[in-house]
């Protein structure tokens, strides 16, 4: 038993009073699993999305996939084939300040921030000034010649390779004339015109494949990127410079012109057609034009004098260049066919297009007309932005690319402590933007979700976005003050609503709900349309209680005070239905925060009515009587009035937890997994629990100690009482309590009492069989004690008098079965039982038994109680017990130390109910008395409401005018 003394700061404790059987009451409890903080790994800190235009803030551009990239720095450090391949390519981009490596170089270690940046980073421009001039190719002349293998597939059926021999200044021109030759289609490179009409029919093309063995050349070949080689460029050189990744192989293939430009057309389609998550190979292209120089390094940058030299240098330097480029004149001039007609559609789209002429303009103009026509993705929800913060760096559309994408401020901050900044998808740089602000679900399953950052100013279709919400195409979400984007998804089955929620309701439209009222101030409604809407809310029977957080205080103590006060005849659970229904209010509308302070707040209530309510009980019923007054057995009736309102609060706290749990784990379900604050929400719900937890045991604590303390005075009547009184007939099973014998009517009215106490609290149905579980285990405790020690100094242990209590406890366990308690009675009274049927055994036929016989037909009894009753039987004047009896060797030990009175220590626990709560708080409120309530306590918000009003705004609730 908890003792009565105060904690630290004057709180009482739970209990005060103390049971003589020593009552200790173990709740092992479910503890929801605390989550601990997640910190985004290295890998994850940093975004990989390229769809978004709001990555347009970090220092380096995602790459493609297929792209490799090394640090400039890192060069050098490369060794074997890489090291060699790494000189090659800083011959191609090596300038005035990169190659050296010096302090004071552009990518040496002694530039801060230089060893940091990437080679692919380089633009343009950057590359055309800094190139120096090449050595001409007649210094690498000498190097000896390579052999090519030009396949010629596009020739004839079946036709495999040809070997040629290439140095580094064979062109593919020359190289398709002379595999012409070897395939007996042409003469030599210098024959007659007809011979050169035939090499100009013909292409070599760079083929990427995957083969199906392990070398190139066996197996089946099937080419999936092809590109035409111009007729000037270096076979040799684009195969030792650009070589394929691991798993793909390249080889030169001979196909007609005609044939080859449409193959690598139909491939750009392709590429066009499969977006950003396929291999591509016009990206691959364009980089290789850009790093290999193109146009822009014919023009001579700044340090290198005013033109190229003149002469043979002069000449290898443009043969040089022309080596560098990747792209085919012909797919140039394609390529500017298509953009001049792109940007003639876009011009044909701006004001007063119509009436001026499109003439030549800046290539500038064009780049930025053709960022405005922007076309939405067809396969993945996107957002619309309608209001942006900076009109120069925010983008117009952001894809969702992963199904959870995070909206968050942009830069390179940490988090406490030095930790990494949290993932974001999308950068928004505003001044209250936080740097998790707001995430949004968006699965196969519609509809999408949107969950705000603890803190996070977001809106939903014009009103605060407090808790996770559904989010439908069209609906309209603001980030903080400044950005508003409409939700879109193009995919099936996510076309949303005909009508946008957010436009204004139609004329003659019904309210939305009983608490439109509340929610919707600006509606553009009449004043008596609204007050209808008020008056429907504060007399319907909705199960909703709606309140602001300033007002929490006084109605959860206004509805525990009414509780404790037994005022408005409420239902059993009408007090746990009320705090459930303030409980779920916080969980759908207020702020992520407020659900663990009200819990908390609401468990100390709790816990101190309960406290004041034991209190007034230990006052009526104190544990010790002033010498000389007698102390009043209780009764009953008294017992069932004093412990009304405990089981009250027991049947209410049950159920009130078991809701409250299912809300927590809902909230930890809900809530971001990376918010710093939800392991401190956590703790406080657990605290709250917990409390809930310790005024559940409490109550039931002193339940069963006034239960047991009225019992204790009248189990004596099942030993000595005869129900075989003259004249008298022994009861059937199911037999009312007046048709029972008079000694065991008080012990079976308290049982009576007790399940109508249970019966009339609703108390769950697990706490009712515990309840009667200690009742029964009390009852076999004492009165096996009690005859123990009744057999010791007189004669008691006899035929007679065990047929008695025999009869005795079998009318209690039949009434017991009638009431639907038999099973758990009979379970309890299993030792009382075997002890009793030991005596009742007939003189004979026990003088025959052994005292291994004994022990196997009662093995409930300990060997100490069974030498005890067996020392102490009455076989007639001058006779002893036989020497069968005798506890065997074995046991002789146990006999002599062991006990033979029962402990009541062995009790068992008590373990609250698991599972679902019992409250139903969907469909209306069809219990007058809780109407009632309900009704008052919307009332009492209402004047809350009003009181911080001036008093000429002041005015009562609204009323309903009848039809």
């Amino acid at each position: 038993m908890l003792s009565g003394e105060r904690k630290e700061g004057g709180s009482p404790r739970f209990g005060k009073l103390h049971l003589p059987v020593g009552l200790w009451i173990n709740s092992p409890r479910k503890q929801l699993a605390k989550l601990g903080r997640r910190w985004p790994s290295a890998a994850s800190v940093k975004s990989s999305s390229s769809d978004t235009g709001s990555r347009s803030s970090e220092p380096i551009p995602p790459p493609p996939p297929h792209v490799e990239l090394r640090r400039v720095g890192a060069v050098k450090a490369a060794g074997g084939a890489s090291g060699s391949r790494a000189k090659r390519i800083s011959q191609l981009f090596r300038g005035s300040g990169t190659g050296t490596t010096g302090s004071g170089g552009a990518g040496g270690p002694g530039t801060p921030g230089g060893a940091q940046r990437w080679a692919s980073e380089k633009k343009l421009p950057e590359l055309a000034a800094g190139v120096a001039p090449e050595p001409p190719l007649v210094t690498r002349a000498t190097a000896p010649p390579g052999v090519l293998k030009i396949f010629g597939a596009g020739l004839a059926s079946g036709a495999n390779y040809k070997s040629v021999l290439a140095t580094a200044r064979s062109t593919a021109r020359e190289l398709v004339a002379e595999a012409l030759e070897r395939y007996g289609l042409a003469g030599s490179p210098g024959g007659g015109p007809g011979e050169s009409s035939c090499v100009d029919a013909f292409a070599l093309c760079d083929a990427l494949g995957r083969p199906a063995a392990a070398g190139a050349g066996s197996g089946e070949w099937r080419a999936e990127h092809l590109r035409v080689l111009g007729d000037s460029e270096r076979p040799l050189l684009v195969q030792e410079l650009w070589r394929a990744r691991p798993g793909w192989a390249r080889r030169f293939e001979l196909r007609g012109r005609e044939e080859a430009r449409r193959l690598e057309q139909e491939a750009f389609g392709a590429a066009d057609g499969e977006g950003t998550g396929a291999p591509s190979w016009r990206p691959q292209k364009n980089r290789s034009r850009a790093a290999s120089g193109g146009a822009a390094l014919a023009s001579p940058g700044p340090g290198t004098g005013s033109g190229a030299p003149a002469g043979s240098g002069g000449k290898e330097r443009s043969e040089n260049l022309s080596l560098r480029r990747s792209v085919s004149e012909l797919s140039l001039q394609g390529r500017r066919r298509r953009q001049q007609e792109r940007r003639q559609q876009a011009l044909s789209m701006a004001p007063g297009a119509a009436d001026a002429q499109i003439g030549p303009a800046d290539p500038g103009d064009f780049d930025q007309l053709t960022q405005c026509l922007i076309q939405a993705p067809s396969n993945r929800p996107y957002f619309l932005l309608l209001q942006g913060y900076q009109d120069a760096q925010d983008f117009v559309v952001y894809v969702m690319t992963r199904e959870q994408h995070v909206f968050g401020r942009g830069g390179n901050s940490s988090g406490r402590g030095g930790s990494p900044a949290p993932y974001v998808d999308t950068f928004l740089n505003a001044p209250d933007i936080l740097p998790r602000h707001c995430t949004v679900r968006a699965g196969p399953e519609h509809p999408a979700m949107v969950r705000p950052s603890r803190g996070a100013p977001v809106t939903h279709n014009g009103c605060l976005l407090l808790r996770e919400a559904e989010l439908h195409p069209g609906d309209l979400l603001g980030l903080g003050e400044h950005f508003l984007f409409m939700y879109k998804d193009p995919r099936p089955g996510g076309s949303g609503p005909a009508r946008p929620p957010w436009l204004p309701a139609r004329p003659g439209a019904t309210p939305p709900g009983p608490g439109w009222s509340f929610s919707c101030r600006l509606c553009g409604r009449g004043l008596q349309e609204r007050g209808e809407a008020l008056a429907a809310y504060l007399d319907g029977r909705e199960p909703v209680l709606r309140f602001r957080p300033r007002e929490e205080e006084a109605l959860l103590g206004e509805i525990v005070r009414a509780a404790a006060a037994g005022a408005g005849n409420l239902p059993p659970l009408g007090p746990a239905t009320l705090l459930a229904l303030c409980v779920q209010h916080s969980a759908r509308e207020l702020e992520l925060g407020h659900l663990p302070r009200l819990l908390g707040r609401l468990a100390r209530l709790i816990k101190e009515a309960v406290w004041e309510k034991i209190k007034e009980i230990g006052d009526r019923q104190p544990e010790n009587h002033p010498e000389g007054v007698p102390e009043v057995p209780l009764t009953p009736e008294v017992v069932s009035v004093e412990l009304r309102p405990l089981m009250l609060w027991m049947a209410n706290t049950t159920e009130l937890l078991s809701f409250v749990q299912e809300k927590v784990l809902e909230m930890e379900k809900e809530a971001d997994q990376e918010d710093p604050q939800l392991c401190n929400d956590l703790e406080l719900c657990d605290e709250a629990m917990a409390l809930l937890d310790e005024v559940i045991m409490c109550t039931f604590q002193q339940s069963v100690y006034y239960l047991t303390k009225t019992l204790y005075s009248t189990l004596p009547a099942l030993l000595d009482s005869n129900p075989f009184t003259a004249g008298a007939e022994l009861p059937g099973p199911g037999a009312e309590l007046g048709a029972m014998p008079p000694g065991l009517r008080p012990t079976l009215s308290v049982f009576q009492a007790a399940l109508e106490l249970t019966n009339q609290c609703e108390l769950h149905p697990d706490l009712v069989s515990q309840t009667f579980g200690y009742l029964f285990f009390f009852s076999n405790a004492s009165l096996l004690n009690s005859l123990m020690e009744r057999g010791q100094g007189r004669p008691f242990y006899q035929w007679s008098r065990a047929v008695q209590i025999r009869t005795n406890l079998d009318l209690v366990l039949d009434w017991l079965q009638g009431a639907g308690l038999g099973d758990i009675a009979t379970e309890f009274f299993r030792k009382l039982s075997m002890a009793v049927n030991l005596l009742c055994v007939p003189r004979t036929s026990l003088l025959k038994a052994s005292w291994s016989s004994l022990r196997t037909e009662h093995p409930t009894l300990t060997p100490t109680q069974l030498h005890h009753l067996l020392s102490h039987y009455q076989l007639g004047p001058g006779r002893g017990p036989p020497s069968a009896w005798d506890p065997a060797p074995a046991e002789r030990e146990a006999v002599d130390t062991g006990d033979i009175f029962e402990s009541f220590s062995s009790h068992p626990p008590l373990i609250l109910p698991l599972g679902s709560s019992r409250l139903r708080l969907s469909g209306p409120v069809t219990d007058d008395a809780l109407h009632r309530e309900l009704r008052r306590l919307r009332r009492l918000l209402w004047d809350l409401e009003q009181q911080e009003l001036p008093a000429n705004y002041r005015h009562g609730p609204p009323v309903v005018t009848p039809p």
